[in-house]
Formats: structure tokens, C-alpha cells, sequence
């Protein structure tokens, strides 16, 4: 890194990718802020800065050899498991200070040597104590997965028989054996022996809304564009299967949207002043990719100047919001993505946004990584 990049990231100021350290001489707190940092997205600690000022201080030959040292010890024989770091010298202003890289680890969850768990809270770092924070950094590392955690209820309790012997003998054109219902669900990943899991309730529970009650849409529609306004026009928990969640949610939209006539005889229905196809596939994506770790809804918000489709968690594996205009996208969920196509009314799944996008270019994207959320803004006014 050169000296003109050097301070143009330290003018930037600390962030959860980018911390000022004066100096570091305890192995372990230094141990602590790579597992941090490995645990979040990774990121770059600058020694030789005054964290609280930013102001330059620099670091001797001496203490740049003793720091690099102290930090590749910490990081194979501190860290667990071992990760590898970057070191780097940098001159400006007449004064040197190390550039220390630490990678957005592949192996999460990392712990110091004591078993604590650690990740960035902004600037700071702080220590991880719930099972869920735990569960979503081992879900990061593809060791656990959301959709395939077990529930307290029996596929004989809870299975939706009915809807489970449609989809199957739609699907694979052979009759169901009852007697088989474990080994099939089991096959499809949508039980672990007589327990259904997150996927096989969303796509087949009787009763999802007591089965898995976190898992539905909060729906308004605003009287205005103020989200902390007093005025709505109605509201809804919509609660159900994947597929019901779907078509209520989307009958939400379309009644709240606007059918302008458009030339057509006085008879004939208008057209939704926002095409069909861009509400299907953007609602799909949501219940489809959202975090099934965060105990949260999918919101909805309909306003006189736009839609807001808030799903929980940010955007997976380090997917950007340019990645997803260009049609590139990393499913979180894959149980329910490979079955999708077979239990929703909609079938056009695998590049939606770019066909959203096609069909309505005023779309805009936020991922916001700090509330955990993705957010999709749909403006009502077509771009010309």
C-alpha cells in the first residue's frame, strides 16, 4: 500500500474493517482482535496510529520486527484454528507503521485460546454468547445450515400429508407410501428421523404458524411515504407455508398498487402500474434467501412513492448488491432454492432480478451488513 492510500484510509476512520492501534504488546488481546476480525469480513489493523485521533505516532525498526512477530504468533498459536495473516511497512510523513491484514476467515468459528468467541461490533470487537450468533458464523463457514435444524415436532404431529403426496406424485409420477413418509423426508432433507426441520415445516407443516412462528410477513400499507407515520391504509401477519406466504403476500402488493387504465376499454381490467413479474420474483427471493437464524419476519411496506421488501440478514457469502444487479447470486437456503420450483405458484426462479430489472429499472438495492437486513426498494414511478 503507498503512502497517499495509507492516508486516505486512515481519514476514513476506524470501522469493522479498519482499526488504529498506537501499539500492541499483549499477545493475547492481539489474539482477540484477529479472531474478531476473522469472525466478521476480515479487514486491516494500522499500528503506529493513535486510535482515539488518528494522529500518526509511527513505529521504530524495532518495534515493527517485535509487532510482526508478536501477531504471526498469535494468529497460528493464539487463534483457533490458525489463520494466516499479512504484514506490511509503510513510510509517510517520515514515520513507519504496520499494515496488518487479517482475512475474512473460511474456517468460523475462530476462538482465542481460551474457547471465547469473538466478533466486530462496529470499531470495537465483543464476545460472542448467544447460540444463535454462534449458529450464524458456523452457518458462514457451511458447517450448519438454518433449513436443516430440527424442531420439537413429529413428522406424524405436523407433516401436512395432503400438500407432501401432492407435491411427490407431481414430481417424481409415482404414488406415496405413507409407511416410507421418514426415509423420503430424510432423502429430501426435510426431517432428521421423525422430526421435521425449518425446511420441511415451511414447505409442509399443518400448523407453520405455530410450528414456526418467526417466520412471516409483517405487511403495511402507508397513508404517505414517512415509515414513522401515524396513517395506514391497512395491515397484516401474514403467517403460513412457504406457499401461502407467497400468494397473501403478493395479493397484499397487487392490492395496494394502482391499475391505470392505459388506453384499454372501460371494461377491461387496468394494468398494475408495476408489472407482476417484478413483485413475484423479488417476493421469492425474499422467503427463499433470507437468514432463517434471525427470529424475524420479512416486511413488507407499501408507500404512495414505493415498496420496501426487508428481508432479515445481510446478503450471504460476501455477495454485494453490484453482484446481484449483474445476476450473480449464492443461495443461503439450498433445501428450499432446489425445491422451490415445485411448491410455488411461480416458476420463473434463477435470474430474477435481472428480469425484475429488465422489466423495471427503478429498483435499488441495500444491504445493510450492521441491521442484518437486505433491503429491496421498489419506486413506483417508471424510469424513463
Amino acid at each position: 500500500m503507498g503512502s497517499e492510500a495509507l492516508l486516505k484510509l486512515i481519514g476514513g476512520g476506524e470501522t469493522s474493517q479498519v482499526q488504529f492501534k498506537e501499539n500492541i504488546t499483549n499477545p493475547l488481546g492481539a489474539a482477540q482482535e484477529l479472531v474478531a476480525f476473522a469472525n466478521t469480513e476480515g479487514g486491516q489493523i494500522i499500528v503506529g496510529v493513535v486510535d482515539k485521533t488518528g494522529m500518526i505516532a509511527g513505529l521504530s525498526f524495532e518495534d515493527i520486527q517485535r509487532i510482526s512477530s508478536l501477531l504471526v504468533n498469535a494468529a497460528s498459536e493464539g487463534v483457533k484454528p490458525p489463520l494466516t495473516i499479512k504484514t506490511e511497512s509503510v513510510e509517510v510523513n517520515g514515520k513507519k507503521v504496520l499494515i496488518v491484514t487479517v482475512p475474512n476467515g473460511a474456517h468460523k468459528p475462530y476462538k482465542d485460546k481460551d474457547g471465547l468467541i469473538f466478533i466486530k461490533n462496529g470499531p470495537d470487537k465483543r464476545k460472542v454468547t448467544s447460540n444463535e450468533e454462534l449458529a450464524r458464523l458456523l452457518q458462514a463457514s457451511g458447517d450448519l445450515y438454518a433449513e436443516e435444524m430440527p424442531l420439537p415436532f413429529t413428522i406424524a404431529d405436523e407433516l401436512d400429508v395432503r400438500e407432501f403426496r401432492q407435491f411427490y406424485e407431481e414430481k417424481y409420477q409415482n404414488p406415496l407410501d405413507e409407511s416410507e413418509l421418514p426415509r423420503l423426508l430424510a432423502n429430501l432433507r426435510l426431517a432428521a428421523g421423525d422430526r421435521l426441520n425449518v425446511a420441511g415445516a415451511l414447505l409442509f407443516a399443518k400448523h407453520p404458524e405455530k410450528v414456526v412462528p418467526p417466520f412471516f410477513i409483517s405487511a403495511v400499507w402507508f397513508d404517505g411515504t414517512d415509515i414513522a407515520g401515524e396513517k395506514y391504509h391497512s395491515s397484516e401477519d401474514i403467517r403460513g407455508t412457504l406457499s401461502q406466504l407467497y400468494q397473501r403476500g403478493l395479493d397484499f402488493m397487487k392490492r395496494a398498487l394502482n391499475r391505470p387504465q392505459n388506453g384499454k376499454d372501460f371494461n377491461s381490467l387496468g394494468d398494475l402500474e408495476i408489472p407482476e413479474v417484478v413483485l413475484k420474483e423479488l417476493l421469492v427471493n425474499a422467503l427463499l434467501h433470507r437468514d432463517y437464524f434471525i427470529r424475524d419476519s420479512i416486511k413488507i411496506f407499501v408507500f404512495d412513492d414505493r415498496i420496501e421488501i426487508r428481508s432479515p440478514g445481510k446478503l450471504p457469502n460476501n455477495l454485494t448488491e453490484a453482484q446481484i444487479r449483474a445476476g450473480i447470486r449464492r443461495s443461503r437456503n439450498t433445501i428450499l432454492a432446489s425445491l422451490a420450483p415445485d411448491v410455488l405458484p411461480y416458476r420463473g426462479i434463477g435470474s430474477g432480478i435481472l428480469r425484475s430489472l429488465k422489466a423495471w429499472p427503478d429498483i435499488e438495492f441495500e444491504n445493510d451488513k450492521e441491521g442484518e437486513e437486505f433491503r429491496v426498494v421498489i419506486g413506483r414511478k417508471r424510469k424513463s
